[in-house]
């Protein structure tokens, strides 16, 4: 049976690791989406391009390359016109430029086909901000995932420590507090919980918590 498993929700609220977790769990094809609008994001940054400017960023989609690959280690991997960016588009300041070129309606369009090819040929769980909404509305399955935005930040600031760009919680929380304004206020597919979508908000849970609690979401519903 070949299954999707849609999880949208807000920046910072462990999307992307528990869908990780959850994915090696149940043996199926893990997709970050967010990586994949990070990496525009980043070329746009490294190529001086303003990403509040729609026709300069799409004047460029035709000169993008995005590839997600898999290591020898099974973790995912994000390529830019065949350079390895998955450590440097989790930098801060490439947030904004993921979350503004994300907001164009011929960036989603550029990368749609790409996500739901994907999903046509195996069981997938893909992450982002309108998986459930709009890339794969007919997810068998469908998660909203969220926390209180002190609690993400207080994450997010571990995270960027562990890999040694360490923020201020002011800063952190900013940026996320922003990013939450963006993404739910844009034209184009804002972030938003699907109608069928279980909420799951892990602000009480730990990290065991949290995946235990997806992964039981996800069981009950294929077998249903």
């Amino acid at each position: 049976m070949i299954y999707s498993v849609a999880i949208d929700g807000p920046s910072g609220a462990g999307k992307s690791t528990l869908a990780k977790e959850a994915a090696a769990q149940l043996g199926i094809l893990y997709v970050d989406t967010g990586a994949i609008y990070r990496s525009i994001g980043l070329y746009m940054f490294k190529n001086g391009i303003n990403p509040q400017n729609a026709d300069a960023v799409v004047a460029e989609l035709p000169h993008i390359c995005v590839e997600l690959r898999y290591g020898d280690d099974g973790l995912q991997r994000m390529y830019l016109n065949g350079e390895d960016v998955t450590d440097s588009i989790r930098l801060p300041e490439i947030s904004m430029y993921a979350s503004a070129v994300s907001a164009i309606p011929q960036v989603r369009a550029f990368l749609l086909d790409m996500q739901r090819d994907m999903a046509k040929k195996q069981s997938v769980i893909m992450d982002g901000r309108d998986i459930g909404t709009v890339v794969l509305p007919d997810a068998e399955v469908k998660i909203y995932l969220t926390a209180a935005p002190e609690v993400r930040a207080q994450r997010r600031m571990k995270e960027l420590a562990e890999r040694g760009t360490p923020c201020s919680f002011e800063e952190v929380l900013h940026d996320i507090q922003q990013r939450d304004y963006n993404d739910t206020h844009r034209d184009t597919a804002p972030l938003r919980q699907a109608e069928d979508a279980v909420l799951l908000d892990t602000s009480e849970l730990n990290f065991d918590e949290s995946r235990e609690a997806m992964l039981a979401i996800i069981r009950e519903r294929v077998k249903g």
